[in-house]
Order: C-alpha cells, then sequence, then structure tokens
C-alpha cells in the first residue's frame, strides 16, 4: 500500500512532462508561422480555427508576434460595394511590401481567414460584417480585445493599411511595392512583336495609309468626345453614380430621371448628351454640307426641319432642367416687342 502513493506521483510527473513537452513554446510557434509565411505567395498565412486556437488563443502570452487577419467570406465576393477581391488584393501587397522590406522580421505576421471554414473564430473575433482587419497583438488574450482596423483605413488601400500597421505596432513598413502591370515574359513577347511589325508600320506611315490619316477617324473621335463632355460621364465615373435605380415606393418599377439637384443618374446624361449630339451634327451638317446644295428650296427645306428639330432638343434640355433644380428659365423679350 506504500507504493500507491509513490506510482501516483510517478504518474503524474510523467503526465506533467507529457503535456509540457507537447505543447509548443512562443520561439516553436514563430519559427512555424515563418515556414508557413515562406510558403505563401505574397506571404499571407491561410487560418483556420485549429490554427487560430494554435498560434493565437492557446498560445502563451505575451507571444514574440502580432499577427494581423483579414476576415474574407467566399459568398460575399461577388457583392461590389464591399470590394472584397480588391482590398484581399492590397492586403497581400501589404504583406508582400513588409516582407521585402523587412526580410528576416518574424514580429508580425500576416493572415486571412475565411467564414465558411472557420466560423468560429469569426465568432471568437465577434465579426459580424465585411472588410474587417484585426491586429492581435504580443499581449492580447481576448481575441475580441484585439485592434480592429477602422473603415476609413482602407480608402487609400495598402498605403492607408500599412498606416495602421505601423501606429499599432510601431514596426515600419516601408513603401509599397506594386507588381509591374505587364510581367518580363509579356514585356519581351511585346517587344519581339513591335520589332516584326515595325517595319510593316513604318510603310503605311510613308504611304499615308494608317488609321490616323483617315478623316473618318478622326470626325467619329471628335464625336465621342464630344459626347462623352456634354454627357457628364466623367461625372458619373468619379462619383460612382448609377445608371438607374429602383422606385422605393414600387421596387418593379425602374427610375431613369431622378427629381432632385442632389443626385444625377447616368441615364440623365446619356440623353441630355444624345440631345446635344443632334443639335451639334445639325449644325455640322448645316454648316459643311447644306451649303454646297445648289438647289435653294432644298436648303430651305432642311434649314426649316434643322430649326424645328434643334428648337426641340433644347426646349427639351430646358425642361429637364427646369424639372431636376425647380429653377424656371424663361425667355427675355425686349421691351420694345412687349
Amino acid at each position: 500500500m506504500a507504493t500507491e502513493p509513490f506510482l501516483l506521483l510517478v504518474l503524474l510527473l510523467l503526465t506533467t512532462s507529457t503535456i509540457t513537452f507537447s505543447s509548443p513554446s512562443s520561439e516553436d510557434l514563430a519559427a512555424e508561422l515563418e515556414s508557413l509565411r515562406a510558403t505563401s505567395p505574397s506571404g499571407v498565412i491561410h487560418l483556420n480555427d485549429a490554427s487560430v486556437s494554435r498560434f493565437l488563443s492557446t498560445a502563451p502570452t505575451p507571444r514574440p508576434y502580432s499577427i494581423l487577419i483579414f476576415f474574407d467570406a467566399s459568398q460575399l465576393r461577388s457583392k461590389p460595394e464591399l470590394h472584397l477581391p480588391e482590398l484581399r488584393s492590397e492586403f497581400g501587397i501589404l504583406s508582400d511590401s513588409f516582407f521585402k522590406h523587412n526580410p528576416t522580421s518574424s514580429r508580425l505576421f500576416f493572415a486571412e481567414i475565411e467564414f465558411t471554414e472557420s466560423q468560429a473564430s469569426f465568432a471568437q473575433f465577434g465579426v459580424n460584417s465585411l472588410p474587417h482587419v484585426r491586429l492581435v497583438g504580443p499581449n492580447h488574450r481576448a481575441l475580441k480585445d484585439s485592434d480592429q482596423m477602422d473603415q476609413s483605413y482602407f480608402s487609400r488601400l495598402a498605403e492607408s493599411m500599412s498606416e495602421f500597421v505601423e501606429s499599432r505596432t510601431g514596426l515600419e513598413v516601408g513603401p509599397i511595392i506594386r507588381p509591374p502591370p505587364l510581367s518580363r515574359s509579356q514585356v519581351i513577347a511585346l517587344g519581339v512583336i513591335a520589332l516584326i511589325a515595325m517595319p510593316f508600320m513604318v510603310k503605311k506611315v510613308i504611304k499615308g495609309e494608317t488609321l490616323l490619316h483617315d478623316p473618318k477617324v478622326w470626325m467619329g473621335s471628335a464625336v465621342f468626345v464630344y459626347y462623352f463632355s456634354v454627357s457628364g460621364t466623367m461625372h458619373g465615373i468619379i462619383r460612382g453614380s448609377p445608371l438607374f435605380m429602383r422606385d422605393r415606393n414600387d421596387p418593379d418599377k425602374l427610375v431613369f430621371f431622378y427629381e432632385g439637384s442632389g443626385m444625377q443618374l447616368g441615364a440623365e446624361g446619356f440623353a441630355v448628351g444624345f440631345l446635344y449630339i443632334i443639335v451639334g451634327l445639325m449644325i455640322a451638317f448645316v454648316t459643311h454640307g447644306l451649303v454646297k446644295v445648289r438647289n435653294v428650296a432644298t436648303q430651305r427645306i432642311f434649314m426649316l426641319i434643322a430649326m424645328v428639330i434643334g428648337f426641340w432638343a433644347v426646349k427639351k434640355v430646358i425642361y429637364l432642367d427646369n424639372w431636376k433644380t425647380g429653377y424656371a428659365i424663361h425667355t427675355f423679350w425686349p421691351n420694345s416687342w412687349r
């Protein structure tokens, strides 16, 4: 019977030593993260529920490293308002830039978590909306207490994300290094094609047979630039204006013209641009084509048609402006005509 306490003590020591040897140290975890980072093209480590528990939840604190985590959801990548694919690409550029400037650093790692395979981790972090980025520092025990990146840091993509990293970790990210638009093989292929085509292009230029020598191309380009200018297309691109919107009172009805000067739909600009194009083309026809017609009666008939169409087009533009802004534009008559 005296041997039982001794056996219990031996079993307790063996169990404690087994747990000690099975639990990795902070240095081992950092080395494992470095290995995972080396296998990723952009240095972003893919985490799941098990690896989040291993490197964060059950890892001893303080940890010698921080992890910046990008939260993703495959079923939401198709929603354009979230910009998840673009932000994930910028997150990879941020990671690649950091490790190019800090190749031996093991104090900061970049990771991503996908919702469908890591729902428990999303719950641990308390993530309920995307886009979402969290920085888990060395002393964070509860994952919900980690630093959340504010939405304003997504405005300038990787450049503004680096500001968040530098302000929270004290580490210098360095200039953002973006990949070139063309790879080296593509540049070589384009150079070879250009060298082959150069003699034929020089021959065409000397003979005046290029598109730049075709008056129709210049005329079409001028009409396109004119339409692009008067239709407010650039305004729509900058503001991100939709082409149309659904009626709030009747979801099955589409609204192409929005009453009120605070918002302009793309369809409104296209309609006004079309009316301006009609007037511009008529003026060009009258000044360059109709003057060459020798029959005076024909000239008068076409001139009358052009004036009627021009009056109708300008009237429609003025009506739309009055309807949207509420400001009335009326005709000024001299006092002697009244």
